[in-house]
C-alpha cells in the first residue's frame, strides 16, 4: 500500500472514529443508557428536560412589583400541550447528530456574511414559539370560533407563530426582511408585503402583531406610532412581545450594531421592566395595556442545547382614548 493510500485510510478511520465518539457521547447525554442509579441521578439534574426542571418559573410573576393599574390585567399562564409538544420536538431534533453537525458547519461558514435569521431560513430550521393557540385566545379574550378580517404579522420569520393566529382571520399579511424566510412564508401562502409597504395598502388592520421585534428594530418608537395609525379605529389591537431583560441590538449581516433609536428600559426584575415599558414606551406613543402575560420565548436548539429560551412579556395594546400620541 502506497503512503498516499495509507494516509487516506488513516484519515477515513479517524473520521469514523470521531463520529462514533460523538454518537456515543450523544447517547450518554440522553441519560437513558446509564445503568448506575447514582450517576443517572446526577446526570438527570443537569438535563434541560421538562420533567426534571421547574417550568413554573417560565410563567411566574410577582404582582406586588407591578404598578397598581397593571395588576388586574395580568393573565397567569402555565405549560400546556402545545408548548410541551414544541419543546419535545426540539429535543428530538437535537438528537439528529449528523444533521446538527451540518447545521453547525454551515452556520460557522455563513455567520460572518449573513444574519442568523437568513441562515436558519436557508437551513429550514430555527422555528420559534411564542404562544399556543389557547394562550393566544386567552390573551386576546376571544372564543375559539372568533373570526375577524385582517391580521398583519410584522417580522414573521418562518410563519410558525403566524400560523397559530391565522385561523382567526380571513386575510393574513406578513412582512419579513430575510430573503430565505420570505420564501418559507410564500410556501405557507401568507400575503407577503414589503417592509415599508404595509402602511400603504389603503386599508386598516384588525390586529397587528409585533413579536420580539422592538429590540431588533432601528426605530421602534416610530414603528409603534405607524402601527397605531394603521389599526382599525376603536377595535384594532396590537400584540407586542418583548424579551426581558430588554436589550436592543441590530443584526446587520454578521455584525451587531446599536439601533438609531435606542430605548432604555428601567428596572432589574421582569415586573419592573414591564412597568417601564408600559409607562416609558407604550403610553408615550398612545397605547394602553389591555392584558399581558409572561411566556417563554422558545427556539429550536442545536448540537449544544435541545432548545433555547428567553423570558417574554406579551401585551395586548389598544389605542388610548384620553391621550394623543406625539407627532
Amino acid at each position: 500500500m502506497c503512503p498516499l493510500q495509507l494516509r487516506k485510510l488513516l484519515f477515513v478511520g479517524w473520521v469514523v472514529g470521531y463520529v462514533a465518539f460523538l454518537l456515543s457521547i450523544k447517547r450518554m447525554w440522553t441519560g437513558k443508557y446509564i445503568r448506575n442509579p447514582v450517576v443517572r441521578s446526577l446526570l438527570v439534574n443537569m438535563l434541560s428536560d421538562l420533567d426534571t426542571i421547574d417550568v413554573t418559573k417560565w410563567y411566574r410573576c410577582n404582582p406586588d412589583q407591578l404598578e397598581e393599574s397593571l395588576q388586574p390585567l395580568f393573565i397567569q399562564n402555565q405549560l400546556d400541550a402545545d408548548t410541551r409538544a414544541f419543546v419535545e420536538q426540539s429535543e428530538e431534533k437535537s438528537t439528529y447528530l449528523f444533521t446538527q453537525i451540518y447545521y453547525s458547519l454551515v452556520s460557522t461558514v455563513l455567520s460572518p456574511l449573513v444574519s442568523r435569521t437568513s441562515i436558519n431560513g436557508f437551513l429550514g430550521r430555527g422555528s420559534m414559539f411564542v404562544f399556543s393557540k389557547n394562550q393566544f385566545q386567552q390573551l386576546m379574550r376571544i372564543e375559539p370560533d372568533w373570526v375577524t378580517d385582517r391580521l398583519l404579522d410584522l417580522g414573521a420569520g418562518d410563519g410558525g407563530v403566524t400560523k397559530v393566529m391565522a385561523p382567526h382571520f380571513t386575510e393574513v399579511y406578513v412582512t419579513e426582511v430575510s430573503l430565505t424566510m420570505k420564501r418559507r412564508l410564500r410556501k405557507k401562502k401568507f400575503k407577503l408585503l414589503g417592509i415599508d409597504a404595509w402602511q400603504e395598502t389603503g386599508f386598516k388592520y384588525d390586529v397587528i402583531s409585533c413579536l420580539n421585534l422592538l429590540d431588533r428594530c432601528d426605530d421602534p418608537l416610530h414603528l409603534l406610532k405607524d402601527i397605531r395609525q394603521s389599526l382599525v379605529p376603536g377595535t384594532g389591537r396590537l400584540i407586542v412581545a418583548a424579551v426581558i431583560p430588554f436589550q436592543p441590538w441590530l443584526e446587520i449581516g454578521g455584525r451587531w450594531e446599536r439601533p438609531r433609536e435606542y430605548i432604555k428600559i428601567q428596572g432589574k426584575t421582569w415586573e419592573e421592566q414591564v412597568n417601564s415599558l408600559t409607562n416609558e414606551v407604550f403610553r408615550k406613543v398612545g397605547f394602553e395595556v389591555e392584558s399581558f402575560t409572561r411566556l417563554p420565548y422558545l427556539c429550536e436548539g442545536d448540537i449544544a442545547r435541545d432548545y433555547y429560551l428567553l423570558d417574554d412579556a406579551v401585551f395586548v395594546l389598544k389605542s388610548s382614548d384620553d391621550q394623543v400620541a406625539a407627532p
